[in-house]
């Protein structure tokens, strides 16, 4: 009987941690609340304990610039991250069951802040192998589920155009000052004409790119800015190429 009697306390007692924890985990979602957490995209809703841990990983990681995601819009934050890009600060998307998760357990903590200490590092040698004069105008990455991170760049096409051009004429310049000051003169005329056509902002020529590594992030970047280069290497006549017909004939 005594055997009975001590297995059924068992019982009981597991049943009554089970309920313990799981009126804890009700009390706890039920002390989240939507907050000033700087920088958000949804409506993420953090614990005090998480709020707090939140503060201080910014002031951890000051040389970053967080934006935190809710749980429902970790996919959408994926298509808006160039809209957050800055050439300041390297931007990191970071959801809030992340965050809660790392307030509470010391070991994903530390999982994750060498994750993105990790990144941080690697962004910061990109952005110096791009110089400071860089069309490029923002680096970030997203903090994934499965301890991974995703990374993206904002690159402005007509910034690398225009950079392009007045290397291109420096360099030309010196061949021939009085030929490249009649060409620039034309070339300033075509591009105030060229200006006016655009449609939108500056904006519409930014292109963002998305990598799952920094080494595939650098190749995706320095493509486009070859393409770019190539591009305005052509002559203004190839330029043209099918986009006039002399009626002439």
């Amino acid at each position: 009987m005594g055997s009975v009697s001590s297995v059924e306390e068992s019982i009981a007692r597991s049943y009554g941690a089970e309920a313990e924890n799981a009126a804890q985990v009700k009390k706890d979602a039920e002390t989240k609340k939507a907050g000033n957490y700087g920088k958000m995209i949804g409506q993420p809703k953090l614990s005090d304990k998480a709020a707090k841990y939140y503060e201080e990983l910014k002031k951890k990681f000051s040389n970053m610039d967080f934006i935190l995601v809710s749980a429902d819009q970790k996919e959408a934050a994926k298509a808006q991250a160039g809209k957050f890009a800055n050439p300041v600060k390297t931007v990191v998307l970071i959801d809030e069951e992340k965050i809660e998760k790392m307030a509470e357990d010391e070991a994903f903590r530390a999982q994750y802040e060498g994750i993105i200490r990790k990144a941080s590092s690697g962004l910061d040698k990109m952005k110096k192998s791009v110089g400071s004069n860089s069309s490029v105008r923002g680096f970030g990455m997203q903090v994934n589920d499965n301890g991974t991170t995703s990374f993206f760049a904002v690159v402005d096409k007509s910034l690398a155009a225009q950079r392009e051009r007045i290397s291109r004429r420096a360099a030309e310049k010196k061949e021939n000052a009085k030929k490249e000051e009649k060409k620039a003169e034309k070339e300033k005329q075509a591009e105030a004409l060229e200006e006016h056509r655009k449609p939108g902002s500056a904006d519409s020529h930014c292109v963002t790119v998305t990598a799952s590594s920094i080494e595939e992030l650098q190749k995706k970047v320095d493509d486009i800015l070859y393409s770019v280069r190539s591009d305005s290497l052509r002559t203004d006549a190839e330029r043209m190429w099918g986009q006039n017909i002399d009626f002439r004939l």
